[in-house]
């Protein structure tokens, strides 16, 4: 009486049975594009409001320091403060103070100062 009866599960559509292992739809491309807008648009507003503006400021930098030439008031990223005595390829000699000289490394130019700024 307890007959056991397996079979497989079918749907039935439009009067045809198909069995229900059949593969399911798959989602459509362009929600993957839709996924990854916004981070694309993120991306570009960083680009535009941060990286491309420092990049210029790196690169008017670069500028300046291959201009610097001897007898020109300088600052440095430490805080030192002082006159080209002589450009080299690599560094500045600096005087810092009547008689005292130190090399720094060209890098390490924050700005050079007006020339009209007096020493007290």
């Amino acid at each position: 009486m307890n007959e056991t009866v397996q079979s497989t599960p079918a749907a039935v559509t439009a009067g045809t049975t198909q069995p229900v292992d059949a593969q399911p739809a798959q989602a459509p491309q362009g929600s993957m594009l839709g996924g990854f807008l916004p981070i694309i648009l993120i991306f570009g507003v960083f680009y535009f409001m941060m990286i491309r503006p420092q990049q210029r400021k790196e690169k008017e930098r670069q500028k300046m320091i291959a201009a610097l030439r001897a007898g020109r008031r300088v600052s440095f990223a430490g805080g030192l403060i002082g006159t080209i005595v002589e450009a080299k390829d690599e560094t500045f000699v600096i005087e810092i103070c009547s008689g005292t000289t130190v090399e720094v490394a060209r890098g390490a130019v924050v700005a050079a100062l007006d020339l009209d700024v007096e020493q007290k």
